[in-house]
């Protein structure tokens, strides 16, 4: 009884005890936007800012939509993480206005659904009551709209997005952000892309607005809890810089090819490769095999972290990421095995997608 009250205020403490006595800009702000988006650029390590192209780039890098093959694309995902407790949805739409510019609409969903709330599950006479125990959901939500524009540099094309951002903790709290992206891609004559993508330039914030009960504004003062109240939550700046390379193998359809990202943020020192206190540097890479862009089999290596025993020792390791893509006329199904952690972990997630391209070719 005691541990599912505790696991209960577990869950909803830490979504609602924002500080509002000043604006905040926490480490891992609105961080299920860092997740990325589609089996293949997940099983590569999420290593795709200098080479991912169409509907996907509305979230990657908006400059890349230019470069779609179709006049239109359409795509979808589901995962989900820690055995289905919490599910990631993704869905996106990109239209090539002309040859030189496109647009792309595409809407994030992470939720944990049915939690339960247990913070009334004893009543005002010391009585356990399982039918003041009510379920709620917690859950982040994006809209976002982008456009890309090529230059007259040869190979090279410019994009932006804006974001729309809603957060929820049930009926206690939520919050609406707004935030802006930019990105830019250089595709050399051959073999060579580039990439940055610039996320939150502007600095994303989200408004929180909180709405607790008397019942629980109780609960948090006698769990000696302070009492939540309406602030900001901003989001820091984070530039990703990418290059890209591909080599044909022969003359049978083969081929192979490659990326490495190195990811910058500026919200103090993380977890990650290369820390400082001004920044951090996460640096990601991937390949692909691909046999006449029919079948496609990737793997990537992220998430280069210190971890720590048991025992308190500690150990470095990373994200392992493996999947395959198959692409029939204008559908295309990818799919990506990975983990939460490094090898060790046992928190396996499957990545489903699809992508559908419609219309004349670009």
């Amino acid at each position: 009884m005691i541990k599912s009250f505790l696991f209960s205020l577990s869950i909803v403490f830490p979504f609602i005890t924002l500080n509002a006595q000043e604006t905040i800009a926490p480490k891992y702000s609105n961080e299920f936007l860092s997740l990325g988006v589609g089996a293949d650029a997940f099983s590569m390590g999420n290593a795709v800012v200098a080479s991912t192209e169409g509907v996907n780039a509305t979230y990657w890098n908006p400059a890349g939509l230019i470069n779609q093959k179709t006049q239109m694309e359409a795509s979808l995902m589901h995962s989900e993480y820690f055995a289905g407790i919490a599910k990631y949805d993704h869905a996106a739409y990109s239209y090539k206005l002309d040859e030189d510019r496109a647009i792309g609409f595409s809407f994030i969903r992470f939720g944990v659904d049915d939690i339960p709330n247990t913070t009334q599950l004893i009543d005002n006479n010391g009585v356990i009551n399982y039918d003041n125990v009510q379920l709620f959901t917690a859950g982040d939500y994006a809209f976002t709209g982008s456009y890309a524009q090529r230059l007259k540099v040869k190979g090279m094309s410019i994009g932006g997005t804006a974001k729309v951002i809603y957060r929820n903790i049930g009926d206690f709290a939520h919050s609406w952000g707004f935030g802006l992206d930019a990105g830019w891609q250089y595709q050399l004559p051959k073999h060579w892309k580039f990439g940055i993508m610039a996320r939150d330039i502007t600095t994303t914030f989200n408004a929180w607005v909180f709405d607790l009960s008397p019942e629980m504004q109780s609960v948090f003062l006698n769990t000696q809890n302070e009492l939540p109240t309406n602030g900001l939550e901003l989001t820091l700046p984070r530039l990703i810089f990418a290059a890209s390379g591909n080599v044909d193998l022969g003359k049978k359809g083969l081929n192979l090819s490659g990326e490495i990202d190195l990811d910058m943020t500026t919200d103090g020192k993380r977890n990650v490769l290369f820390k400082t206190n001004f920044a951090s540097f996460d640096p990601h890479a991937g390949i692909c095999f691909s046999y006449k862009n029919i079948l496609k089999v990737r793997g990537g290596v992220s998430n280069i972290q210190q971890f720590t025993n048991y025992d308190l020792s500690t150990y470095w390791g990373f994200q392992p990421n493996i999947g395959v893509g198959v692409k029939l006329k204008n559908v295309q199904l990818d799919y990506a095995f990975t983990r939460l952690g490094d090898v060790k972990t046992n928190y396996y997630t499957h990545v489903f997608s699809l992508r559908f391209h419609f219309g004349k070719r670009a």
